[in-house]
Formats: C-alpha cells, sequence, structure tokens
C-alpha cells in the first residue's frame, strides 16, 4: 500500500467549511427530490474549491457532480443531503422537542454524509494537484436515498459508465468497512379501481376498491410464511377512498416496500405480490393497476476495495472522543431502552461494553451477519462500479436510524469528529487506489467475477421516471 498519510493532513485544513457546510444542511431539512437549497449549498462550495460542477445531472432537478483533475483513473465520491418528514427536533438536547411540529429533520445523518464524502473528494483534489498525479475525482450529490432511489436513476442514465471505483460511507454508531448486505427491493403503488353505490341502499350494485386493498394485504400476510426468512415486505394504506362509510369506495391505493437479499428473489417476490393484488381483483371485481415508484439493487461487495479502507482504518485508527463527548452521548443514552443499544452492537456483531457511550475501536471486517439491513441504493451503484463504503462513528451506541435522537445529535462535536475521520478514511482511499493501479485492476477483476453469470437487472425499469414532487416539476 502506498502511503498516503499527506491526504489526511489536507482533510485537517479544509475540514472548517465543510463542518459548516453539514450544519447548514442540517438547518434546511428537506425530503426527496426537494432539496433545492442543499443541492445548491453543494453546488456552491464544490465551485468554491475549483471543482468543474454540473448541476440537475440524469434530469434530477436536485443531483449535483464536481469533478477534478485529468487523465487517468475516475474515483467517484457518492455524497446525499436529503432529510426525513416529521423529525423535526432542536439540535443538542437530550429531549424531544421539535423546531416545527410536524416539519423535516435530518434522522439519517445525510447532513453529514454529503459534507463528509465532498470533504473527502475536496482533500483528493488537493493531493493529485500537490503531487501532480493523474487522475479524476468526482462528489457525486445524490437526492433522494430515503424511498427516491435517485442512484438508481443516475445509473440508468448512465452517469457511471466511465466511474473506475466508488466509494462513500454513511454515519453510524460504530467505525468501520461496511458489510456489504443490503436488500434488494421494489416501491410499488397498487391502485385498485371498483364502482361506487349507496353502501346502504345498494350495496350489492357497489365494488369496493378498499375491500380489495384489504384482501389484498390479509393474502400478503399469508405469504409470509413462505418466503425466505430475509426478505421483508412492508405497507401502507395511501388512499383509502374517502371518508365516507355510506359509500362504497371505488378507489383505494396500497403501497408496498417488497424487500429481498437479491435482486433475482427480489423479482420473484415482486411477482408473487402482483399475483397477490390481481387475485383480490378478482374476489371483489375491482381492476387493479401496479406502478413501481423506486427500487433499489443489493450491495455488492469487493474484496480488495475492502481491505484496501481497512488497511488506512487500521492505520488511522478510531475516532478520538473527549470527556464532554461521552458526557452527552451518556445523556441520550438515558433516552434509549436495553433492546436499542443490544441491537446497535449486535448490527456489527460486536459484545456490548458495560458504560461505553461511543464508539472508540474499528469493527472487524465483515461484522455482522446480515439479518439488521435495510436497503439504499448505493446498491445499485455497486452493479455496474466496483463499490466500498465506510460507516462513521457519529452518534451515541444505541441511537435508533430515523429518531428524534439522531437529528439531535447531528450539529454536536461528535458528529463533525466522526464526518472528518469517514473523510479522512475515504480519502487516503482514494488516493491509494489512484497511486496503485493494481489494485484497481484487482477490484475489477474481484467485481466480475462476483457478477458471472448474474446479468444487472436495474430494478427501476426504463419506462419508470422519478418520483418527482411537484416542485421539481416547476
Amino acid at each position: 500500500m502506498q502511503n498516503s498519510d499527506g491526504v489526511w493532513e489536507i482533510v485537517e485544513r479544509k475540514r472548517a467549511a465543510f463542518f459548516e457546510l453539514s450544519d447548514r444542511i442540517w438547518d434546511i431539512p428537506e425530503t426527496n427530490y426537494l432539496e433545492y437549497q442543499s443541492a445548491e449549498e453543494h453546488a456552491r462550495l464544490l465551485e468554491s474549491e475549483g471543482f468543474r460542477v454540473e448541476r440537475g445531472i440524469a434530469d434530477l432537478p436536485t443531483a449535483v457532480m464536481g469533478e477534478a483533475g485529468e487523465g487517468g483513473p475516475i474515483i467517484a465520491i457518492l455524497g446525499e443531503f436529503d432529510a426525513l418528514p416529521g423529525l423535526s427536533q432542536q439540535a443538542g438536547i437530550a429531549e424531544e422537542r421539535p423546531l416545527v411540529d410536524g416539519g423535516n429533520g435530518h434522522g439519517c445523518g445525510h447532513n453529514m454524509l454529503g459534507a463528509g464524502s465532498m470533504l473527502a473528494a475536496a482533500a483528493v483534489k488537493d493531493f493529485l494537484a500537490e503531487n501532480g498525479l493523474k487522475g479524476r475525482v468526482r462528489y457525486y450529490g445524490c437526492p433522494a436515498e430515503e424511498g427516491g432511489s435517485s442512484k438508481g436513476f443516475m445509473v440508468r442514465a448512465g452517469i457511471f459508465d466511465d466511474v473506475d471505483i466508488a466509494i462513500s460511507w454513511h454515519p453510524a454508531a460504530f467505525a468501520g468497512v461496511n458489510n456489504p448486505i443490503s436488500l434488494a427491493c421494489n416501491e410499488i403503488n397498487f391502485h385498485f379501481s371498483g364502482r361506487a353505490s349507496h353502501a346502504s341502499a345498494t350495496p350489492h350494485l357497489g365494488r369496493s376498491a378498499l375491500d380489495a386493498v384489504e384482501l389484498m394485504n390479509v393474502g400478503v400476510n399469508y405469504m409470509r410464511e413462505h418466503m425466505p426468512s430475509t426478505a421483508r415486505i412492508h405497507y401502507a394504506i395511501t388512499d383509502a377512498g374517502g371518508a365516507a362509510p355510506n359509500v362504497v369506495q371505488a378507489r383505494a391505493t396500497v403501497r408496498y416496500l417488497i424487500r429481498a437479499r437479491t435482486l433475482p428473489e427480489l423479482l420473484s417476490l415482486v411477482a408473487r405480490v402482483k399475483k397477490v393484488a390481481e387475485g383480490a381483483a378478482l374476489m371483489t371485481e375491482t381492476t387493479v393497476r401496479s406502478e413501481i415508484i423506486s427500487g433499489d439493487a443489493n450491495l455488492v461487495g469487493n474484496t480488495p476495495l475492502e481491505e484496501c479502507m481497512f488497511s488506512h482504518l487500521q492505520r488511522l485508527g478510531p475516532p478520538v472522543f473527549d470527556d464532554a463527548d461521552r458526557e452527552t452521548a451518556r445523556k441520550f443514552q438515558e433516552t434509549f431502552n436495553a433492546e436499542d443499544i443490544a441491537a446497535s452492537y449486535g448490527r456489527f456483531a460486536l459484545k456490548p461494553k458495560k458504560d461505553q457511550p461511543l464508539c472508540e475501536e474499528i469493527f472487524p471486517l465483515s461484522a455482522g451477519d446480515g439479518t439488521l439491513v435495510g436497503s439504499t441504493d448505493v446498491g445499485t451503484v455497486s452493479w455496474v462500479v466496483p463499490t466500498v463504503q465506510m460507516r462513521g462513528a457519529t452518534y451515541a451506541i444505541g441511537t435508533p436510524g430515523h429518531s428524534w435522537q439522531l437529528v439531535a445529535q447531528g450539529k454536536l462535536p461528535v458528529a463533525h469528529k466522526g464526518t472528518e475521520h469517514a473523510a479522512k478514511v475515504m480519502a487516503s482511499t482514494a488516493a491509494d487506489l489512484i497511486r496503485n493501479p493494481e489494485l484497481i485492476k484487482a477490484a475489477k477483476a474481484d467485481h466480475q467475477a462476483r457478477l458471472e453469470g448474474t446479468p444487472f437487472i436495474n430494478p427501476i425499469p426504463d419506462d419508470v421516471a422519478p418520483p418527482l414532487p411537484e416542485k421539481a416539476h416547476a
């Protein structure tokens, strides 16, 4: 491995501006495809850093890309900046206290994710220039990870076709190389149409779309015994057909999120769910139309990249926190239950430690058995580009994902320190790859071997448009 320590000093020189970016994004939490201010904040900082910037890439109004360098391999560093609805919360206090009732909040730490990834990209840019190295680094500002699958649309548009390696990270309770296990998924609306009628005088003339939704849900619930144990199916009724009980509902919509360990397994499970929907329509003499909203592929691992990143983690060591950080984290832990904390350790197959408010170690490679995983659109990128991700320790152990507690910790010194730590690891990994063409070659060979016999099928079909809100079309 080449000695690339110099890039860590560049991260330290630049970190203040990116901590400020993270905090500004925290202050303007914007949800799927509405991240106009956040995307512009990222674009402006990219421009001030000397990147060649493109806005609205892949026809996504809030996607942005910055490139620096000339010739050589292309290293992509992926960032995000979308928030979650309903998680508004004051910063820094271990008490649920919304800033705006029903407002948005950064309950997955994407304010840190985007800022940390861009910090890494900016450091690599300077490292290339200072050392006279050929190579290009790209920062991809990706919107709508939380159910919008922007990276899947970006893959479909060919935005990653010339990329050699992709690197990313995600805020977490622990620090280490991400175990590349996630669930492929599709989010699908099932629209049922029936016939309205007076529910008392002429109920026999009506055909209830809401009945069809309820029967579909029952049918899918019976499926659960007969699908892989690692698969997950969730649903929400998004349109119950109205609020009048004396009207037979002529329309109703249920949204399903279907997850499976692999793409082939997902496609099979989606086909089965569609059959249940068709059966519910048949039983109720209604019709059903399915509409794919989004989809993510499962993550594809890469041993050479994971070993490379892990070696940089070992050399750098764990993030360094102080007594004030630990005391603040303990206050947040008082708001968790024992199961929250146990699950936090269990996700990384770590043995729980008494009175450990923050991660001050590096978890081993391939930690965790993959039973407590979600979905990510980074998975789709990993099918077309060799990809590696890090987990960065940025909040108290036990913090539930998508929670007010995570939002509250998003501007603390721990968040900044963990963001810097992740940026250093990503930057030195990227620098090592650029200086070591054989490592890129090994990563590509590993990637090709893993996909042999399994052709990539984007879970977002070609005829599906991004689920852009009205403002995105303006």
